[in-house]
């Protein structure tokens, strides 16, 4: 459901994508993503977007945040807030949501067609309003996982929904082994 002349841009719910494809058990390559997208249209911009602890030392996104800055994709970043929850468990709370409506809004005159990389149903009027706009609205997700990470409505509201696990062998890596130190790796492969 892509046209080659359509103007395309992909807006990237970084940590519900995040989530979408562990629970699939891969990562993603979004040098390989990137690189699918601009094969199925002429790809205008690259959004993604992603809460950060800015208190943290070291935070295990930042090294993506930089990569993807550097490499084509344009980061849209907030300061996450950290709270104690009522459990006394330590929270981290980071929405982008209206960040990312407000972007995909006012880019709607310039495309035809916007591929959202998310399940969250809140954007269901999101996806209306830019259909009301012309532009065509192709959601990324899952049904796959348990429990599925695609509102029901999001999808039904979509032009086209691809599932994430269709392009496992196009834009996915198998997971990183988070306790295996990288010789025994390197020593496997």
């Amino acid at each position: 459901m892509f046209y080659k002349d359509e103007r395309l841009a992909l807006f990237i719910d970084g940590s519900n994508l995040y989530a979408a494809a562990k629970a699939l058990g891969f990562d993603i390559d979004y040098k390989l993503l990137r690189q699918e997208f601009m094969r199925r249209g002429k790809l205008l911009r690259a959004f993604y977007y992603t809460a950060l602890l800015e208190n943290d030392e070291y935070s295990p996104i930042r090294p993506l945040v930089d990569w993807l800055h550097y490499n084509g994709f344009t980061m849209v970043t907030k300061p996450a807030k950290e709270y104690t929850d009522s459990m006394g468990r330590r929270k981290v709370k980071g929405n982008m949501d209206i960040e990312l409506t407000v972007d995909a809004m006012e880019l709607a005159p310039r495309v035809d067609h916007i591929v959202l990389f998310s399940g969250d149903g809140d954007f269901r009027p999101l996806i209306a309003s830019l259909q009301r706009q012309g532009v065509r609205v192709s959601v990324v997700s899952t049904i796959r996982s348990q429990p599925p990470m695609i509102s029901d409505d999001l999808r039904r509201q979509a032009d086209n929904f691809i599932e994430l696990e269709e392009l496992r062998d196009v834009i996915g890596r198998p997971p990183r082994e988070q306790n295996e130190p990288r010789s025994a790796t390197a020593a496997q492969g």
